[in-house]
């Protein structure tokens, strides 16, 4: 029954497949457990009923991502967003981490009523393939950025060369390549589940070497969450002054989410005929809901993760995968201590090559036709280089109506294209810099 709820057999997928996809899934984005609540604490929000926050949203969002949207895809709190409630909203603005989440609260609710009219899949369907292209692609260096960054392979460099290749005699780092290179080479020899044999290979070399500490306990009961449920102060966020908050955080989640399932459906071959996503509405519509539910709970803005990448390339393909992701992240609520203790150099690993993987939409960019190759070759490098995947799909809906005016090829500018124009404006003079 479970097998036909999910369509297994229209999808050429299995038990086993969805399952190691879901493991899979859930180890390369384990760390939000333990980040989004040391981020968070900077605003002052307190770690232990941040992280129960983080793990019941992760839980909700992405179980109804399985259940009800049926899409290998897995929620959880932004990065990113995070770091802009902490440092700018409540650090540099002086706002309230309750009125923080009050604003988050709103634009969950302006994002459910625009998802229930339809507005958002008209805008997401209007996208042209050419930045759907950039999207796939951009996540994948992002992706890749984010590895070699986590497994301590680059780090900051000096002005004039801002990042630089460490010391990669550090036994941390000789981890991750060893990682880097078992994937490597049980994905040319075809072997199932590589990249999850990969990360706990790597993380259990890393116990055998006394790198990682074994946790001294395995199961802990989770933190009281009433300290933040339900504080969110909603009449502090409806201020004229407030607004540009608001709108960052809008726009921040209305093009991290947009990018990441075009980017990766586009890569999954999800997408239909027409490069759309078919019922895109009901992955939005969870999304939305997850940071709905995130808001009441006491953490930031939810979405969907360009780590769900890595399940599909495990063989995830249905919303069972999500199940399983969404299962662990329950689980976590007790096992965190031996669920958190995946090294970065071990989920780094696995996020490089997924990265590779990611690259190959690529090969459909017509390089003939500037008027694609500009606004998709800045959206690629400005999500990478930016550190911020809204930076650069903003950045390619403001390029692209540009480039086809210029082109004299106005007449393939969608109609929402335009509206995702100004909206990415106005995101560029709001944006608190």
């Amino acid at each position: 029954m479970i097998a036909k709820y999910f369509q297994f057999e229209k999808l050429n997928t299995n038990y086993k497949s969805e399952i190691i996809a879901g493991f899979t899934t859930f180890f390369t984005m384990a760390y939000i457990i333990i980040v989004n609540p040391k981020i968070l604490e900077i605003a002052g929000i307190p770690v232990g009923p941040s992280m129960v926050a983080t793990i019941i949203s992760a839980f909700f969002g992405t179980l109804a991502m399985g259940v009800y949207a049926k899409r290998p895809f897995a929620i959880a709190p932004y990065m990113g967003e995070n770091a802009f409630i902490a440092f700018t909203v409540v650090k540099v603005l002086g706002y309230s981490w309750q009125t923080a989440l009050g604003a988050i609260f709103l634009s969950g609710v302006l994002f459910t009523i625009l998802t229930l009219f339809k507005i958002r899949s008209w805008l997401a369907n209007g996208i042209p393939e050419s930045l759907k292209i950039a999207f796939a692609v951009g996540i994948g260096f992002f992706l890749a950025f984010i590895g070699l960054n986590e497994t301590g392979i680059i780090a900051l460099g000096v002005p004039g060369a801002p990042v630089k290749v460490t010391n990669l005699h550090l036994s941390t780092n000789l981890l991750a390549i060893f990682g880097l290179l078992t994937i490597s080479i049980l994905m040319i020899k075809k072997v199932n589940a590589s990249i999850l044999i990969g990360i706990v290979g790597t993380t259990i070399l890393g116990f055998v070497f006394g790198i990682t500490p074994i946790p001294e306990n395995f199961i802990s009961m989770p933190p009281d969450i009433s300290e933040i449920f339900l504080q969110l102060d909603i009449a502090g966020a409806i201020t004229w002054g407030f607004f540009a908050v608001i709108l960052t955080v809008f726009v921040m989640d209305f093009v991290d989410t947009m990018g990441t399932l075009i980017g990766v459906s586009y890569r999954a071959g999800f997408l239909d005929e027409n490069g759309n996503l078919p019922e895109i509405e009901k992955p939005m519509l969870c999304d939305s809901t997850a940071t709905i539910v995130g808001a009441l709970l006491g953490t930031s803005t939810t979405g969907t993760f360009i780590e769900s990448a890595a399940g599909i390339e495990a063989g995830g393909r249905s919303g069972f995968t999500s199940v399983v992701t969404a299962l662990l992240f329950l689980a976590a609520l007790f096992f965190t201590p031996i669920l958190t203790v995946v090294p970065s150099y071990a989920y780094g690993s696995a996020l490089i090559i997924v990265g590779m993987l990611m690259l190959r939409p690529i090969t459909k960019l017509n390089f003939d036709d500037l008027t694609d190759v500009i606004p998709a070759f800045f959206t690629i490098i400005l999500m990478s280089f930016t550190y911020n995947i809204g930076i650069g799909m903003t950045a390619g809906f403001v390029l692209y109506p540009i480039a086809k005016l210029v082109g004299g090829k106005s007449n393939e500018i969608h109609p929402s294209m335009w509206v995702l124009f100004c909206v990415s404006c106005l995101f560029y003079v709001f944006y608190p810099y």
